[in-house]
């Protein structure tokens, strides 16, 4: 095995009890640095498992308490109080200068609105646009078409 491959294992090899693959046995035995290494993070975890957490103080609660009192006590600042910074004053000039710039460049840019061509009558193009504008007239013409088969039957019984 290679060394950071021992390494990758070291951590593994340390918190799980003896439970140390035999080819990362075989590299330490080899590797004096990797076995040095084996053995001081051995010895931090033991220093781990000893250690106790300090207890807080007994009045730790109150002062926490007093101390949140005090925070939500405190006026809070308005809307302008980031104007004080100047970089930050500085930024938002800049941001409306370019915010401004862009809608002015970009209003007189503005291309006209196309018009339609209209297309002479009896044309394939002027056809359609005609069948297009008289849409719902034309609807209408089955209507018509049934009222002349009915006088065509009525005419000749």
């Amino acid at each position: 095995m290679k060394c950071e491959e021992v390494r990758e294992l070291m951590m593994d090899a340390v918190t799980e009890a003896g439970a140390v693959d035999p080819r990362m046995t075989e590299h330490l035995q080899g590797c004096p640095v990797c076995a040095n290494k084996l053995d001081d993070m051995r010895k931090t975890m033991a220093l781990l498992d000893e250690w106790q957490a300090p207890e807080p103080s007994p009045y730790f609660d109150t002062r926490l308490q007093a101390r949140l009192r005090e925070e939500a006590a405190k006026p809070v600042a308005a809307w302008w109080h980031w104007f004080r910074n100047p970089a930050l004053a500085a930024s938002l000039a800049l941001m409306m200068m370019i915010a401004g710039g862009v809608s002015f460049f970009t209003g007189r840019t503005a291309k006209p609105p196309i018009q339609a061509v209209v297309a002479p009558p009896g044309t394939a193009v002027g056809d359609l646009q005609q069948l297009e504008k008289n849409h719902d007239i034309y609807a209408d013409f089955d209507v018509l078409d049934d009222l002349q088969v009915q006088q065509d039957v009525d005419a000749n019984p």
